[in-house]
């Protein structure tokens, strides 16, 4: 069951290529507050990717990241962190 308010962080269509290959393809994840949340997948999936992304490690990405329903893009990982 969903909690009754928006997600705290929203992904929508996050894609990441590497040369090569395609590592994420229009992911979309809710997190929410009060929430235990996982990602879980098997070896390549995509897990520490999406991470990275959420995390500001990764900034060349397709897709948006909203956080408290506020589009939101990191330059880099310190500024994700503050």
């Amino acid at each position: 069951m969903l909690p009754h308010s928006n997600a705290v962080l929203k992904a929508t269509g996050i894609t990441k290529k590497f040369p090569g290959i395609t590592a994420l393809d229009s992911v979309a994840i809710d997190i929410y507050s009060g929430c235990v949340n996982a990602i879980v997948g098997e070896n390549g999936a995509g897990k520490s990717t999406l991470m990275n992304i959420l995390s500001g490690i990764y900034q060349d990405y397709e897709g948006q990241l909203y956080l408290d329903g506020q589009p939101i893009s990191f330059r880099n990982a310190r500024e994700a962190q503050a």
